[in-house]
């Protein structure tokens, strides 16, 4: 099935997730403001009701759009050549950004993402495999690629319960649920000393992955409207939970509305082919989603402080948007692209495409 208003989506969510790190870092780091903060306050999240600084809101897009896309694809082709294409998509940006995030921590133009000062030769290592997220306490270079772990369990457990997807689909993310819960549950019960921090924003992150997933159900009519109605159901109750334990560790207000307005979204857009979608603009924000997210925050917090002393607050956004524009058009081109053809066409291998999962549906 095809989804055309996915760039519509890609390209809101990567402005949700720019405009959430600018509001965080103007008005909580450098205790100002700035008209558009205020202008989005008062109508998104005063009356919308969305979370402060609509700082779920690009993440949770992404994450249902990677189970909306992604299910089908590890139906339709090996588990290799499902996973070298996913890592073929994102090893290689994600490399250039953390070298880059290293770099610039070692020359003392940026800082790290956590509580620690510098990074080590080993920690620098680490960052390269996601490693730092799960050290006490945590060294963090680059602080927006906790979200590729959270994929990367995704598609692992995706390719591992790759038949029951085939046979019986809504079991796979209503387990998803089941194991999310657990996980939630044994760091509330367990001393802090037990266990790894970072496995909680994992399990209470991945429900929104598997809604997106549940979103692809019901398109291709997999199962009954009841059935996949308590399978999202079970995933909005381990999201509560997870507030509950501040997993998250951004707040409960409007979290949960939020979740439920993204996901309507999704269903209502994706299917969606307009004009509007189709335009440049948002198929070159839609195409360039994925490099505008590693490599915004390397950039942001130094231009903002240089610039807007002497031009003020928005020019000083502008300034930050045209050098991150021009940045991930040029790692877009010159290094996502080929790279990802590259290392796809070399260790994908020749996999039997398997069937879609609409052609099996479950038996009950």
């Amino acid at each position: 099935m095809r989804f055309p208003g996915l760039n519509v989506l890609r390209a809101v969510a990567v402005l949700a997730v720019v405009y959430s790190h600018i509001s965080y870092y103007l008005v909580d780091d450098v205790g100002g403001t700035w008209w558009v903060i205020d202008a989005v306050t008062a109508t998104l999240i005063d009356v919308g009701g969305l979370n402060h600084h609509l700082s779920f809101v690009g993440v949770a897009f992404f994450m249902m759009l990677t189970g909306l896309v992604s299910t089908a694809s590890v139906a339709r082709n090996s588990p290799r050549s499902f996973l070298v294409g996913r890592a073929a998509r994102l090893l290689p940006v994600f490399w250039l950004s953390i070298l880059a995030a290293v770099v610039l921590v070692r020359l003392g133009v940026n800082g790290m993402f956590s509580q620690t000062v510098g990074i080590s030769n080993a920690e620098a290592a680490m960052s390269f495999v996601l490693g730092g997220f799960f050290l006490r306490p945590e060294v963090v270079v680059l602080g927006v690629t906790w979200t590729l772990i959270v994929q990367f369990v995704f598609y692992g457990y995706a390719v591992a319960l790759r038949r029951l997807l085939m046979t019986r689909p809504v079991l796979v993310p209503t387990l998803g649920a089941a194991l999310c819960w657990l996980v939630l549950l044994y760091t509330d019960l367990v001393p802090y000393d037990w266990t790894i921090p970072m496995l909680d924003k994992v399990a209470a992150t991945l429900p929104t992955v598997f809604l997106g997933q549940i979103a692809y159900f019901a398109f291709v009519r997999i199962a009954s409207w009841r059935v996949l109605v308590g399978a999202a159901l079970a995933q909005f109750a381990v999201i509560q939970f997870a507030m509950t334990v501040d997993a998250f560790h951004v707040g409960q207000r409007g979290h949960l509305w939020t979740v439920l307005v993204l996901i309507v979204a999704v269903v209502l857009v994706a299917p969606t082919d307009t004009a509007f979608g189709r335009s440049r603009v948002v198929h070159w924000l839609a195409t360039r989603s994925y490099t505008i997210y590693l490599v915004h925050t390397l950039v942001l917090y130094r231009i903002y402080e240089w610039v807007e002393p002497h031009l003020g607050a928005t020019a000083a956004v502008a300034v930050f948007a045209l050098v991150v524009g021009i940045l991930s058009d040029v790692v877009y081109r010159y290094v996502e692209t080929p790279a990802s053809a590259w290392i796809a066409k070399r260790f994908a291998g020749s996999g039997t495409p398997a069937a879609d999962p609409k052609v099996t549906p479950p038996a009950a």
